[in-house]
């Protein structure tokens, strides 16, 4: 949206943020009904002991790391960790909030200044056929993971 609307920037960012600590409440929900023991449902043991040093070593730096890192850092599991272990919910999400709202204005500016020239190259028909081969390829592939499964559980039925 901001590519296409550059004057409407901060409004976006506002917006994803708010999404963003919407979502966030709803994980810290979650995180405080499961306490610790209802971790291991959502991480995987390995990550969960990493994250739950760095929480309870450092909690505020944690979450505001963690939300103001790129999509592929682990967000979610942060900040289900902190609720877990009965981080203060008014800190939680006022630090959410304020490096959300931080990230996405970073990655408003970011769609001002190359959004143009990223959207004509979304929109040319090189990257329409790309789209398409990647549909493609991942269509044929949940077909075959869907026989698979269907002709493993059949022999293990038998």
């Amino acid at each position: 949206m901001t590519a296409r609307h550059h004057e409407q920037w901060l409004y976006y960012a506002a917006m994803a943020a708010i999404g963003s600590v919407s979502g966030s409440f709803t994980t810290d929900w979650v995180g405080r009904k499961g306490g610790e023991a209802g971790l291991e449902k959502y991480v995987p043991k390995r990550r969960l002991r990493f994250i739950e040093k760095r929480v309870q070593a450092r909690s505020a730096v944690a979450l505001a790391i963690s939300a103001v890192a790129p999509p592929g850092f682990p967000f979610t599991p942060v900040v289900l960790v902190a609720a877990a272990l009965k981080y203060p919910r008014v800190k939680l999400l006022s630090i959410v909030a304020v490096f959300r709202f931080i990230r996405f204005m970073l990655e408003a500016q970011l769609a001002v200044r190359f959004g143009r020239r990223v959207l004509k190259v979304a929109e040319s028909q090189g990257a329409e056929d790309i789209i398409l081969a990647v549909v493609a390829i991942s269509l044929a592939g949940t077909v075959w993971a869907l026989v698979s499964w269907t002709r493993s559980s059949r022999r293990g039925a038998k």
